[in-house]
């Protein structure tokens, strides 16, 4: 198995300030925008894009939700062992606002799918739109596209994009395994 290293941390710093930029050209004051983030891996790039409109940016009354979608997958009675579900945290109405879904990697477009059905539970949005860290274009089963994206990567299905986090893994990086 070899492994390609796609985005170091440096790289990444650089993506998260433009896509905070490109949220900031669109949001403004984000008055009427919630942010989303995708249990489980999702949350790290919307709890770091959240933390940098607030603090460099200075974006005041910024409103960050987590959302678990594991009983809104098409996939998670066909596991052997059941699926773990996270906790939802959403402590706000989204209610004719503008949602701005938040993931690390966009690949067949079912998790986000799910997302969609799930975020009906909590009010019906103004808008909704997909911001993610990664876009596998080649890899899409549902016609789902990103508004915003860090960096595209154009990976055949044996590859495998990993994204790790300070947080999770001590290192903040993108990798490309192959088989």
């Amino acid at each position: 198995m070899s492994k390609k290293t796609l985005l170091n941390s440096k790289d990444i710093e650089i993506i998260l300030h433009r896509l905070a930029c490109q949220l900031i050209e669109n949001h403004n004051d984000f008055s009427n925008t919630v942010l989303i983030g995708l249990q489980p891996r999702g949350i790290f790039l919307a709890n770091r894009l959240a933390a940098l409109l607030k603090n460099k940016y200075n974006i005041k009354d910024l409103e960050l939700g987590l959302l678990d979608i594991t009983f809104y997958r098409d996939d998670f009675r066909r596991k052997e062992t059941p699926l773990a579900a996270a906790t939802s945290e959403i402590n706000f109405l989204i209610e004719d606002k503008r949602v701005v879904i938040i993931d690390d990697v966009l690949f067949s477009g079912r998790s986000i799918r799910a997302a969609l059905t799930a975020i009906q539970s909590y009010g019906r949005p103004k808008q909704i739109e997909l911001l993610v860290l990664i876009d596998r274009r080649f890899s899409r089963h549902l016609p789902i596209q990103p508004n915003y994206r860090g960096r595209q990567v154009d990976a055949i299905n044996k590859e495998k994009v990993l994204v790790t986090w300070n947080e999770t893994h001590n290192k903040d990086a993108v990798y490309l395994e192959s088989k």
